[in-house]
């Protein structure tokens, strides 16, 4: 499991940090086009726009595996032994609840009306359900941690691993 998760960490941060490079260039020749030559392009502020939606969304679920969402530890400090595996295993599942719910089917739901729609962006002509299909593939992955987490959980409570 560890390979795995090494793999989708290595996975998803080379992701991120590409579309956070192309976003930078995005907004730089943004820039230089408006400041520097007087006609700003008109695709890169929508550009920019759907970037940031993918490098948020994806960077959630890189974060979600790596733990570093935000979270109050106020219980989960002061439990120890069997008591903490179990209360990080039902946090854990409603993780994945909400994940495979919300992001995974709610996403998919969302990406198939706006192809079924045929709807496009303005500037780019890009069809906003692939733009949108950063909530599904968000959710899958966030479930796929949770799935992880909730694996290695287990089975440190099963070993009796306190």
């Amino acid at each position: 499991m560890t390979h795995t998760r090494k793999v989708l960490d290595r996975s998803l941060s080379t992701l991120v940090a590409l579309l956070m490079a192309v976003l930078v260039l995005d907004v730089l020749w943004q820039v230089f086009t408006r400041f520097i030559l007087g006609d700003p392009s008109s695709w890169t502020e929508e550009m920019a726009r759907y970037l940031m939606i993918w490098v948020g969304l994806i960077g959630a679920a890189y974060a979600a595996g790596r733990r570093m969402h935000l979270s109050v530890d106020l219980l989960p400090g002061k439990l120890t032994g069997n008591r903490a595996h179990i209360l990080r295993i039902v946090i854990e599942s409603f993780v994945l609840i909400f994940a495979l719910a919300a992001l995974f089917a709610g996403g998919l739901r969302l990406v198939w009306v706006m192809l079924t729609l045929g709807q496009t962006s303005a500037s780019l002509q890009l069809p906003l359900g692939y733009v949108y299909l950063a909530v599904p593939l968000s959710g899958l992955f966030i479930a796929w941690y949770a799935i992880l987490d909730l694996m290695d959980e287990v089975n440190e409570l099963r070993n009796g691993n306190r």
